[in-house]
């Protein structure tokens, strides 16, 4: 079976490793490759398939392996594959890469809870330090004079924005956002389906139908057909007995003949799936039962994902003196008057319509944000920690403007000696649309 490889994934993985092994003058190559997008498009599987086309061997690590209870072992295994990796070379002669999938699983800072540990701290220096001395890469306890093969090394994530700033940027890390348009989509799924010998119109269809779905969908879709033969396989043979006839049986392997793959039938099936994905996204279970988080410790959605780099797509406009920090106690800023309006023409969303402590501008910052349907995140940060923007998340909101209003005066009162940004989340893809500084302390410009 022939995969399809994207020719923009192509180009730019073999772009890239090709790049880390050739001497250019006076260029400066970034060392790490990361690929990033949506979940299940198929990222580390391209992967692959550009791999095993270009002949290079590929040594693999995990999120998994970024943690360990004890200091330091993640960082000494990632020195220990980069070195595996350079003795390949040496030996079968062949380019090698070192890959590491979901980086961001492993190394990212999700939400407010994720506890970023020693580990974390050694994992990112780690790599920052393999960046800039891709041939000097020593394990702990020894030293060795001689230089080893430089190897480049690709990353996978779903987001990136949750990883330590300084380990991303451009002279480390060259990024590559994986978004396959429809010709990728069609060639992929078509060759998820090609034994089955779908027509490429039907197969045009099928992602045509479902065009807001992940490539893993098409898989899962695929799978989803045989569940009727291995029903009828059960039950013809039993529940008592299955467990004997599929594993160390002394018969032939079960044989099922071929599903119906007949585009009316793939397209049912396919949407009794979306109905299933919205089932889950309709319960909300979890945010229900973590409601009293908000309340007790004022943290808004738990289950939101908080990211904290800086945005290309930010809109940097501050709002000076956006708070009153004595809290309604003392002489106001003119800022705050009640005879001013506490809401503009654009704020229209259903939301919270004033506030006693933000002023207008801020007020209807948010409810633009929620009224286009983005989440709204808060976050925080001192003097010193906002000159490397690494900033901390107080928590995201979606929908409600009231609780969103309440968690940021409760932010603001809070932290009054820090700053606070609104930022705004799209929440398909969470790519951040809108950061505003909405507090600086002592009036900081």
């Amino acid at each position: 079976m022939s995969y399809y490889i994207s020719p923009r994934f192509l180009d730019k993985l073999s772009i890239h490793i090709t790049k880390n092994y050739l001497n250019l003058p006076s260029v400066k190559v970034p060392l790490i490759l990361g690929v990033h997008g949506r979940k299940g498009e198929g990222k580390s599987f391209q992967c692959e398939l550009v791999f095993d086309r270009m002949g290079v061997e590929a040594v693999h690590m995990s999120a998994g392996e970024l943690e360990s209870p004890d200091a330091g072992d993640p960082a000494r295994l990632i020195r220990i594959r980069y070195r595996e990796a350079a003795e390949l070379v040496k030996v079968r002669g062949r380019m090698a890469v070192l890959m590491i999938n979901d980086i961001d699983a492993g190394a990212g800072r999700v939400d407010q809870y994720t506890q970023y540990t020693v580990n974390t701290q050694l994992v990112n220096g780690t790599l920052m330090n393999i960046a800039d001395n891709p041939t000097n890469v020593q394990l702990p306890g020894s030293y060795e004079i001689e230089p080893i093969q430089r190897i480049p090394i690709i990353v996978t994530g779903n987001d990136f924005s949750t990883l330590y700033q300084p380990l991303i940027r451009d002279g480390r890390m060259d990024k590559f956002f994986w978004e396959p348009n429809r010709d990728d989509r069609i060639g992929v799924v078509n060759g998820i389906f090609q034994d089955d010998r779908i027509a490429r119109s039907d197969i045009e269809t099928l992602v045509d139908t479902f065009p807001d779905q992940a490539i893993d969908f098409y898989g899962a879709l695929r799978s989803r057909l045989y569940d009727e033969q291995v029903k009828a396989l059960i039950e013809q043979v039993g529940l008592d007995h299955i467990s004997q006839r599929v594993v160390n049986s002394a018969e032939a392997p079960p044989e099922f003949r071929k599903p119906n793959f007949g585009l009316p039938h793939l397209i049912e099936v396919g949407q009794h799936m979306v109905q299933e994905q919205r089932r889950v996204q309709e319960m909300g279970l979890a945010e229900e039962y973590n409601k009293s988080l908000y309340f007790n410790r004022k943290l808004g959605d738990t289950n939101a994902h908080s990211e904290t780099p800086h945005s290309q797509d930010a809109q940097p406009k501050s709002f000076f003196r956006a708070y009153d920090s004595s809290g309604g106690n003392g002489q106001s800023n003119p800022a705050h008057s009640e005879s001013q309006p506490r809401t503009s023409s654009n704020s229209s969303y259903a939301g919270q319509p004033s506030s006693n402590k933000l002023t207008p501008d801020v007020v209807t910052q948010v409810n633009q944000i929620l009224g286009q349907g983005h989440r709204l995140g808060i976050e925080y940060v001192d003097d010193r920690r906002f000159r490397t923007n690494s900033w901390t998340s107080y928590g995201t909101f979606q929908g409600d403007g009231a609780q969103a209003i309440a968690a940021l005066e409760s932010c603001l009162t809070e932290h009054g000696n820090d700053y606070v940004r609104v930022v705004g989340i799209a929440p398909k893809d969470r790519r951040r649309v809108a950061e505003t500084i909405v507090h600086r302390p002592n009036g900081k410009h």
